[in-house]
């Protein structure tokens, strides 16, 4: 029982200090052995170099190890309110995806990855302040809206004299000043900055709704430009249509009295030729008009026996019976 107790002691310690020297990494990451918070070796030993995965040791109890993932890491930047060039406020939102390059550099400027996200976030924040402030609406938005004829709202992509489109210019000129900054003399993070995207720019909501109103008034204004043309256009032909009815009323006016005048000349000159053939019948006709005329029904007339209104009534031949001047 005494040489036992001592053995088991003796594994116990042994399995503690193997535990405490043996450490494993995985192939996606590196890892960073610190005595006392001073680099004692990193794995793999120098940037670039492949991973070294496996089994490793270090100095049990006076050693760390710290594991960095060396795949792409992204950073969800905060959104941020930000002025572009025509002073109108935009929150910017983006994100960010970065890789570790030198493991050693990384700890000692950022000592971890959370770290590194606020680092970078800000970094990102101020490169993208800048280049909005120097960029319009339409540029960071990536479109131009038109509305089209039927009322439909459409975005064509705008581009760059290169043919490039204006947010991707943008972002790459965000990715250039932000690599920039975190690989600089002064402050070389030892990561690399791969891509940074613009995920929305968007009004504020304070002033969405002034935004909203200057497009209702737009529309407004549109609107009655639309109608007031509308009026001008049905008032130019109405006024064309009535000159038109009234010279084609005037015209036709002019040709019912010319042929009217026409027809009674006629009339009179088939009358004038009728008295000349025969004067008597078209004395007699005309009295038939006027009995036709003059007598309706029920109608009494009292007359003198000699008025040539009954030359007709009391003889068929008023010739022979009326009596002659030698009578």
């Amino acid at each position: 029982m005494k040489i036992f107790l001592p053995l088991v002691i003796l594994i116990v310690a042994a399995l503690v200090v193997v535990a405490q020297s043996a450490f494993t990494v995985d192939q996606t990451q590196y890892a960073v052995v610190t005595r006392f918070g001073q680099i004692k070796r990193v794995i793999p030993a120098e940037p670039g170099m492949p991973p070294d995965p496996g089994l490793h040791f270090k100095t049990p109890f006076v050693e760390d190890v710290l594991r960095y993932d060396n795949r792409l890491l992204r950073v969800d930047v905060r959104t941020e309110s930000m002025q572009d060039r025509e002073k109108q406020i935009l929150e910017i939102d983006a994100y960010v995806r970065y890789r570790i390059v030198d493991p050693a550099k990384f700890f000692l400027k950022l000592t971890d990855e959370f770290t590194a996200e606020n680092r970078i976030s800000n970094i990102v924040i101020s490169e993208v302040r800048q280049v909005v402030a120097n960029s319009d609406r339409t540029d960071i938005i990536g479109g131009v809206i038109s509305t089209l004829p039927d009322g439909t709202v459409r975005v064509d992509p705008k581009k760059t004299d290169a043919g490039v489109d204006t947010r991707t210019a943008l972002t790459r000129q965000v990715l250039a000043g932000v690599n920039r900054a975190v690989q600089s003399r002064d402050n070389d993070f030892g990561i690399e900055v791969v891509d940074i995207r613009i995920k929305a720019a968007d009004f504020p909501s304070t002033v969405a709704q002034s935004v909203y109103n200057r497009m209702r008034t737009e529309r407004e204004v549109q609107g009655q430009r639309l109608r007031a043309e509308g009026e001008q256009q049905n008032l130019t032909i109405t006024a064309d249509v009535d000159r038109q009815v009234t010279i084609i009323r005037a015209d036709a006016d002019r040709t019912g009295n010319q042929l009217r005048g026409e027809g009674e000349g006629q009339a009179i000159a088939i009358f004038a030729g009728a008295l000349e053939q025969d004067p008597e019948f078209y004395a007699f006709q005309r009295s038939l008009e006027l009995y036709r005329n003059a007598l309706s029904k029920n109608t009494t007339l009292i007359l003198n026996s000699e008025d040539d209104l009954l030359r007709y009534l009391t003889s068929p031949n008023p010739t022979a019976a009326a009596p002659t001047p030698a009578q």
